[in-house]
């Protein structure tokens, strides 16, 4: 601090006189350099340019390049690069490293290929440059290069060419240089052995790189975190934590990429308090590390911490980057939490990432999973570049609200701007051809995956196909199955057993449940479809053989919920409830909803009710459906806005509360939007989009 202010002392002197000599100035920049302050840099510069000093060498303008580059104030260092009326190798070297650290290839390329003379710094750099910006084989060519035209590369060179063998994932060219390396004897480099461990990595040899790590004559951190990376990078998330521990016993202090992978690692071992309890105890956090937390505790099924934990970030000033907001949109549209959501993007717009490719297609899959495709369209729509991912978010917001025509239409948009589908776009379209009973269509852009489009037709597209086929005709769904090159799993058993559901099957569901049983023993779903369609039949003997089998296999049966969000705030209820505080008021509206629909038709029906007990009970079972004590509640708390009502269940409708929702609309004239666990259901005007076909 003292030696910075010193400087700035000579330099307000420098000011207080005139013209200076080329002494002064050269002692002057060369604190500049010792100090790395940038300030002072360029008024030293303008100092010299007001005076009209011009330096007989190069070295005070090279000193001051040198900073810019260092400092990364790229546009200093161009406008200073042009003024100069001399400039020699040094000068160029000082250009190439600011454009390599500040990821300008092309003006990196430019500078490189201006230059009549190079030396080893400027293959170096340009090297560097390359392989850290992602064009590795163009770093890889400049290194072969380099030594045709006699240079010889320095140890920084060879980590680089490895950095570059590691994002090819060419293990093949890695040890070509490995061999090259042993030869010049620089093997016992740290910093190489280093390159050497994480190139192998990353390419997948990790046995071979912790052969080389335990055989290193000097570790340093980075050597503890290539390994720890290297592990987690290759499925190995508990070794990554025994050479946390290790490292720790050995004396090594973790940084914050340490602490990253080995966040990282509880998660994807699930265990998530040594997770939290390791973060707390970091002391200082990153704004990499904040993202790390949050898109792990989404990964887990803790989207309600992952927005605490943003609000924290926010709190600490820290500030999120496009990875970090990425997370916290997904959360929000796991919870289907709108009012979050319309939150989150403000800070987005703030942060002015919200027009970022991750980002915008992030958003455009939150608003769809609220049933605001509106929203979604408007984002896609203003977007000036879109990968397949952005597609997809389209066509499967579409898909899943209803919108099945406008899904399919978008599709063929798609290709008609050439961009190529990719799995997930296929799910989106068969989905739609599956809502909106298109047979026919389904069948030819099942063929197309492979036909057309040289992909191989997943499990889920093959659900899709069983879904689709199993409506028309259940043994063509079933001949499917058969026919598959897969080995049907869960999906497909599942998605058979659902259609036979639907059906009103026995014969075929029986057979679908069976495999279920011994795939999923402890899946109370297949027992609980079987149960129901033997209810529905009147069979109560077999439901309570299915009963039995459950308490012998020790099976736990899931309760059906709902929730709505009001006020930012959620309230979950199930089916009967009367815990929540405003219970009488809620029970209240409810009954003078029942009645007002008696009144205009509507009948509920009990059918619905899968118990073996009288009509009255059932009446009583079938009125008090999670899904219609929340939405009392949203009209309990909105009366007099004209806003949707939206409502998300865990498990399916039932067909007495999707036509209880249909005369709800038409009656009171609000929109109800219903999320259950197969789709979207938006009600409007005595209307449902999925047309009763769910």
């Amino acid at each position: 601090m003292k030696s910075k202010y010193n400087l700035r002392q000579a330099m307000d002197l420098l000011y207080s006189g005139g013209s200076a000599s080329s002494e002064a100035y050269t002692a002057i920049v060369l604190e500049c350099v010792r100090n790395n302050d940038y300030d002072q840099a360029e008024r030293l510069q303008l100092h010299m340019e007001t005076h009209s000093f011009q330096p007989k060498t190069t070295f005070i303008h090279n000193r001051l390049l040198h900073i810019y580059a260092k400092t990364g104030k790229v546009s200093s260092a161009k406008n200073l690069f042009d003024k100069m009326p001399k400039r020699d190798v040094f000068s160029y070297n000082a250009m190439l490293s600011a454009y390599s650290k500040s990821g300008s290839v092309d003006e990196l390329q430019a500078t490189f290929d201006e230059m009549s003379y190079r030396d080893s710094v400027s293959y170096n750099t340009i090297i560097m440059g390359l392989a850290g910006n992602g064009f590795s084989i163009k770093a890889l060519d400049m290194f072969v290069r380099m030594q045709t035209e006699g240079m010889i590369p320095s140890e920084y060179t060879y980590v680089s060419a490895l950095h570059a063998c590691s994002q090819l994932i060419n293990v093949r060219l890695g040890r070509q240089i490995q061999a090259r390396i042993t030869v010049i004897n620089l093997g016992g480099n740290v910093f190489i052995w280093n390159a050497l461990t994480s190139m192998y990595a990353k390419c997948g040899d990790i046995g071979y790189a912790r052969w080389l790590f335990d055989r290193a004559n000097t570790k340093n951190l980075v050597s503890w975190n290539s390994m720890i990376s290297g592990y987690l990078k290759t499925g190995h998330p508990e070794k990554s934590l025994d050479l946390f521990n290790n490292m720790q016993l050995l004396g090594f202090k973790p940084d914050k990429f340490t602490f990253s992978d080995v966040l990282t690692a509880y998660f994807q071992i699930g265990n998530i308090n040594e997770a939290g309890k390791t973060f707390n105890e970091i002391k200082d956090k990153d704004k990499v590390l904040w993202t790390t937390m949050i898109a792990g505790y989404a990964q887990n099924g803790k989207e309600e911490d992952a927005l605490s934990v943003f609000n924290e970030m926010i709190m600490e000033n820290v500030r999120p980057d496009k990875f970090t907001f990425s997370s916290v949109v997904n959360s929000c549209a796991k919870l289907a939490s709108l009012c979050y959501g319309k939150t989150v993007h403000a800070k987005a717009v703030v942060a002015g990432v919200h027009h970022d490719l991750l980002v915008a297609s992030a958003l455009i899959d939150m608003y769809s999973k609220c049933g605001d495709t509106e929203n979604a369209l408007i984002i896609f729509s203003v977007m000036t570049n879109r990968n397949v991912v952005s597609w997809n978010a389209m066509i499967l917001g579409y898909a899943q609200n209803g919108h099945d025509l406008d899904a399919l239409t978008l599709y063929e948009q798609m290709l008609q701007e050439g961009l190529k589908p990719d799995t997930v776009t296929f799910v989106g379209v068969l989905s739609s051809c599956i809502h909106a009973n298109l047979v026919e269509l389904g069948q030819r852009y099942f063929d197309s995956i492979s036909q057309l489009h040289k992909l191989i037709p997943t499990l889920d597209h093959y659900a899709c196909m069983i879904n689709l086929l199993g409506r028309l005709n259940i043994s063509q769904a079933v001949d499917l199955i058969k026919s598959m090159p897969h080995e049907p799993n869960s999906l497909i058993w599942s998605t058979l057993l659902s259609v036979c559901s639907i059906k009103g099957n026995i014969e075929i569901g029986q057979m679908a449940a069976n495999y279920l049983f011994e795939i999923d023993p402890l899946n109370a779903g297949p027992y609980i479809v079987l149960s129901n369609m033997y209810a529905s039949h009147g069979r109560w003997k077999d439901v309570a053989s299915i009963r039995s089998l459950m308490k012998k296999n020790k099976v736990k049966k899931y309760s059906a919920y709902s929730w709505i969000e009001i006020d930012k705030r959620v309230h979950k209820f199930v089916s009967e409830d009367h815990s929540h505080p405003e219970t009488e008021g809620i029970y209240k509206e409810l009954s003078e909803l029942i009645s007002t629909l008696k009144k205009e038709g509507f009948t509920s029906n009990t059918k619905f009710v899968l118990h073996d007990v009288n009509e009255e009970e059932k009446f009583e079972s079938i009125s008090y459906h999670s899904e219609k004590i929340a939405l009392a509640y949203g009209l309990m708390k909105t009366p007099n806005e004209m806003s949707p009502i939206r409502i998300i269940k865990n498990l399916r409708v039932c067909g007495d509360c999707h036509l209880f929702m249909k005369y709800v609309s038409k009656i009171v004239g609000r929109t109800i939007i219903l999320r259950d666990s197969n789709r979207f259901h938006h009600f409007v005007g005595g209307n449902c989009c999925c047309k009763d076909y769910w």
